[in-house]
């Protein structure tokens, strides 16, 4: 058996339950057995095993269901996101972008209003005279981008967007300096494009100028 030590036992007990929920010992969805069984397991008391679970439900790997008992509900704990984030590369960035501003797209152009077109077009006429300052000009394209997101009245894309923001501004502006030229009127007209399918409820011409546009920023960094 597993020897507990040096850290408190009930984080130690709750990293040997994550490394049996890993190792697949119990499945997604599968009930762990109860404290009685689990306490000499791991060579603690039950309420050790309670405060392991209270860590781990915490970290979404597990759920108590009153009467029921406890189930596994993740295959690993989550990673916290901004770490996530900082350690991802450029590319990694860009096609995270793509599947969430793909579908963004497409629902903007099914679902835009007169107030969500007006927005959209002041942030790409605010893109269109900041494209020499490096900084202002990825601010001013995020601020687009973002307008597209938001016209697609889906929270969650839009959450997963505003939190990919800082690490999406530092990539981008880390690729923009390796390719050096950035703002011109072909990359820029991409853009009016892509409004004006929003505008003209094309979703599948907003979805292909979305994917087209970065994926051509991907294939740049070859």
């Amino acid at each position: 058996m597993t020897q507990l030590r040096r850290a408190p036992l009930a984080d130690q007990a709750a990293e040997l339950l994550l490394e049996r929920v890993r190792a697949g010992e119990w499945q997604l969805g599968e009930k762990l057995p109860g404290e009685t069984t689990l306490a000499p397991q791991l060579g603690v008391g039950r309420s050790t095993v309670r405060e392991a679970i209270r860590q781990l439900a915490g970290r979404g790997v597990l759920a108590s269901r009153q009467g029921a008992g406890v189930f596994v509900t993740a295959l690993d704990a989550r990673e916290d996101w901004d770490a996530v984030l900082l350690r991802a590369d450029i590319v990694s960035v860009i096609e995270a972008r793509a599947a969430i501003e793909t579908e963004a797209a497409a629902l903007a152009a099914e679902r835009r209003t007169p107030a969500d077109l007006r927005t959209i077009r002041r942030a790409l006429a605010h893109r269109a005279v900041h494209r020499s300052d490096l900084g202002d000009h990825v601010d001013a394209d995020t601020a687009f981008h973002r307008s597209i997101v938001a016209a697609a009245h889906n929270p969650i894309l839009l959450e997963l967007f505003d939190g990919f923001t800082p690490r999406v501004r530092q990539a981008m502006i880390e690729m923009l300096r390796i390719r050096v030229t950035f703002g011109s009127d072909a990359d820029h007209d991409a853009h009016v494009d892509l409004a004006d399918a929003v505008a003209a409820r094309d979703t599948g011409r907003a979805a292909a100028l979305s994917r087209d546009h970065l994926r051509s920023l991907k294939e740049n960094l070859a």
